[in-house]
């Protein structure tokens, strides 16, 4: 059998999660003995289906074996999978469930599948996060992926059936970069609806956004409020032990997510299928834990501290 080689489109470079995907990836196929490519979207869903067409549809080079897909937008690319299977290349998506990965299983002759995070269960631990920081309630802005994401919907999802019910959301869109979050932050603190709202939690769908919503909020605050901004607790997701989870161990994130990188067990079920002959399950899905676990989280708990963010 020749050697396989997987081409791995990602959302953006501008990303940890995304960068350790593509890092992870790289690990992975010199592990499985596998060739690897990997192309960056730029946070843009048509460029993304272009780049992936081109390859689909080029004859000057031999075709992957399969790809593995991120979308950047909010569909998995449909059209995009029905070329790939009728080129006879594996199509995986990440992070998202896609409604023709059965059609393509029935009619294809290459692995279709889909592998995940339980997103639903991160928003859930991000809710329990909440319990354990403000359990006398309050207000936390919760700074979401954009609306077009499957992803971010079932973070919120997961998080409306866990947060405790005498703690208010408010809610702002980012595009999972740190520039992005700061931006979001940096507008709403410009309403006048905000000059008097005080924030006790700010809670992040990814660690990147944290990051960017504590600049925002330590950079444009008032010099009255300084003091009080020291102790806002701040949360994230994705958990990398080089980023997230140290962010922890430094007091600069009271919590996060820790979210293994999706493309390792995409590309060993993938391997497996190609050897075998075999389709995987239609949906595979990684579990999230918490970063510190909730009951240590609540161990450390601060004293509730109200900031004025005007």
């Amino acid at each position: 059998m020749h050697k396989l080689n997987f081409l791995v489109s990602l959302i953006t470079n501008d990303n940890d999660f995304q960068v350790e995907q593509a890092s992870a990836a790289e690990e992975t196929a010199r592990r499985l003995g596998v060739g690897v490519h990997i192309i960056y979207a730029g946070s843009d869903a048509i460029n993304q289906s272009q780049q992936l067409l081109k390859v689909i549809q080029s004859t000057d080079a031999a075709h992957p074996s399969a790809i593995i897909c991120e979308p950047a937008g909010g569909t998995a690319f449909p059209h995009v999978a029905t070329a790939a299977m009728a080129a006879g290349i594996g199509w995986v998506v990440l992070n998202r469930e896609a409604e023709n990965i059965a059609d393509l299983r029935r009619t294809g002759k290459v692995p279709a599948f889909c592998v995940s995070a339980d997103h639903r269960e991160i928003g859930r631990i991000q809710g329990q996060h909440l319990a354990a920081l403000l359990p006398e309630g309050g207000t936390a802005l919760y700074i979401q992926g954009p609306s077009t994401s499957s992803v971010a919907r079932d973070r919120v999802h997961g998080m409306e059936q866990a947060k405790p019910k005498n703690v208010k959301l408010v809610a702002l869109k980012g595009q999972w970069t740190e520039e992005s979050a700061y931006k979001a932050v940096s507008s709403w603190m410009h309403l006048s609806t905000s000059q008097k709202l005080p924030v006790d939690a700010v809670i992040c769908q990814n660690d990147d956004m944290a990051i960017g919503a504590r600049k925002a909020l330590r950079e444009l605050t008032h010099s009255a409020a300084q003091e009080k901004f020291s102790s806002l607790p701040f949360t994230g997701c994705d958990g990398l032990p080089n980023t997230g989870q140290k962010y922890v161990r430094n007091n600069v994130l009271a919590a996060t997510v820790v979210t293994p990188p999706n493309t390792v067990l995409a590309m060993e079920k993938l391997v497996h299928a190609l050897q075998t002959g075999t389709q995987p399950p239609e949906m595979v899905l990684t579990t999230p834990v918490s970063f510190p676990t909730i009951e240590e989280l609540t161990a450390r708990r601060p004293e509730k501290t109200h900031l004025p963010v005007g």
